[in-house]
């Protein structure tokens, strides 16, 4: 992770950006008669080649619903789709594949959580907690289900850089402490918590943890047996994915219990009018025909994240982030939202004078794609006490020169105010 008090290390100077670039189709077209710059990565990533070869293939050669036909196309398609969960069993260090869910993206996984843990476990008078950070997704599933039990949701404030307060967390867990929910990395401010020390807390007080690994399952080593979570939710098209499809990780011991979130084909073992028997995990969970073609194309993002390894990614990452930060730091009127001092590769801000959404749509009209609004964390953004920022977010194929561009641009329109 990037530390803005000290001088960041320079990336793998022999890291092929060029050539990595050369393998994402979309980035080389113009927007609004300029080479796009694409610094919107934690919206969602871009695809290779590879992935988008995968979903013709499928569809062209082996189009087929799975784990219940006997002919051939069914059984390429089962077991292509089985061998997706055993890379991401080791991409996240399961112990076993039977504890990854394929879900449509982080939202459903904590949904998931919620109607099938909260509704089970979480009763009256007991306590949630999640923080001031979060994404809407890890915030409403939980006011609902707080709202259905009588349960109380306490939330951790953070510092005016963008740092959870630990001392008022450790404050908050108590015996009637059930779960903590929370971000591994804030999509907002890019701000890296100490999850290892928060998840250990927690369980000091036997609560579970729920992961949102949505942010950091793409720039650094997630393992789920490392953290010890209980839940780990995150989704493939913030990792070079595909869209629809998330992941949900679970300790084996919660995942027997918890009931089917949905009920339907698959995640039965036997059906009938007195009652029905369901199915094992992770079968349970997944209902109905699943997102079969992204599952299997899924599998090539991984390759390719491998292929380069996360070390020499998040290095690249880290090196833009510093650049950024410094070189638009120098612009007057720029104003940094979240200066943690570990982060990844996210720099909100706002221009003295304007509107995020304006600032946007000029960086748009230059060929540059930026986010501007909440970001889907309007508590946080009340918490500074703004509409919300302009976004840059940085991936393994974005370069130097693309800051530059982003800094020039960003320089012509601060001077329209400042």
């Amino acid at each position: 992770m990037y530390r803005k008090d000290s001088v960041a290390k320079e990336g793998d100077a022999g890291f092929p950006v060029e050539s990595i670039r050369k393998r994402f189709p979309i980035l080389h077209q113009e927007v609004n008669g300029r080479p796009l710059v694409y610094l919107d990565n934690a919206a969602t990533s871009q695809k290779p080649l590879s992935v988008i070869q995968a979903l013709n293939q499928y569809y062209s050669t082996d189009n087929a619903n799975i784990h219940r036909g006997a002919h051939a196309l069914a059984a390429r398609a089962t077991d292509q789709f089985e061998r997706t969960r055993q890379m991401v069993k080791s991409f996240i260090n399961s112990p076993s594949e039977e504890q990854v869910i394929f879900t449509k993206g982080t939202t459903e996984g904590i949904n998931l959580v919620a109607s099938s843990f909260g509704r089970k476990f979480i009763q009256e008078g007991d306590e949630i907690i999640i923080s001031a950070m979060e994404h809407h997704s890890n915030i409403v599933p939980w006011q609902m289900l707080c709202e259905e039990k009588g349960a109380e949701l306490k939330v951790i404030p953070i510092t005016d850089e963008g740092e959870l307060i630990l001392e008022t967390y450790e404050k908050l867990l108590t015996p009637k402490t059930k779960l903590v929910a929370i971000q591994h990395v804030s999509n907002a401010l890019g701000t890296v918590h100490p999850i290892s020390g928060i998840i250990e807390k927690a369980h000091e007080v036997g609560a579970k943890v729920l992961v949102d690994a949505a942010q950091s399952s793409s720039h650094f080593l997630v393992d789920v047996q490392a953290l010890d979570c209980d839940f780990l939710a995150f989704s493939a098209h913030k990792l070079y994915g595909p869209t629809g499809l998330g992941i949900l990780y679970g300790k084996r011991e919660l995942l027997e219990v918890m009931p089917p979130y949905q009920g339907g084909g698959e995640m039965i073992k036997e059906v009938d009018f007195d009652g029905t028997t369901f199915n094992d995990i992770p079968f349970k969970f997944e209902a109905g025909t699943p997102n079969i073609a992204d599952v299997i194309a899924f599998q090539k993002a991984l390759e390719f994240i491998q292929e380069l390894g996360k070390d020499r990614i998040l290095a690249h990452e880290n090196e833009l982030l510093s650049y950024a930060t410094d070189k638009l730091g120098s612009i007057k009127g720029f104003i940094p939202v979240g200066t943690a001092s570990q982060k990844v590769s996210v720099l909100s801000f706002l221009i003295n004078g304007m509107h995020p959404f304006d600032v946007g749509m000029m960086l748009d009209a230059m060929g540059i794609a930026v986010r501007t609004g909440h970001h889907c964390a309007q508590p946080l953004m009340k918490r500074f006490n703004i509409e919300g920022t302009v976004r840059a977010s940085f991936a393994v194929y974005n370069t130097k020169q693309e800051i530059d561009t982003l800094y020039n641009s960003l320089s012509r329109i601060a001077k329209r105010k400042n």
